[in-house]
């Protein structure tokens, strides 16, 4: 079986891809708390490593809605996870 790892800092990973889908798409932090429908400061806040984990799965939704990624694109999450590979590995076995 393969051993799983974990992000154990996993609210600084989706800090720093939020700032980074955001300032790739020139947007501020003014326009992105605009279209979620949140306030500058917690955009401000979500974004910033030194404010304890503050944000729900609902504005981390909204938030990758708005920035036309994947949530799983925010977590860093990478396509060929041990367990993706795992299942299609199972489905061939019992194609056979």
């Amino acid at each position: 079986m393969n051993v799983i790892e974990f992000d154990h800092d996993i609210y600084n990973t989706i800090r720093k891809n939020i700032k980074q889908h955001r300032k790739q798409r020139k947007m501020t932090g003014e326009q992105l708390a605009e279209l979620v429908d949140l306030s500058y400061d917690f955009i401000r806040q979500i974004e910033s490593e030194k404010v304890a984990n503050t944000f729900s799965v609902d504005t981390l939704y909204r938030i990758a809605v708005v920035l036309n990624v994947s949530v799983d694109v925010l977590m860093g999450i990478q396509i060929d996870s041990p367990i993706e590979q795992q299942t299609d590995d199972n489905e061939n076995e019992s194609e056979k």
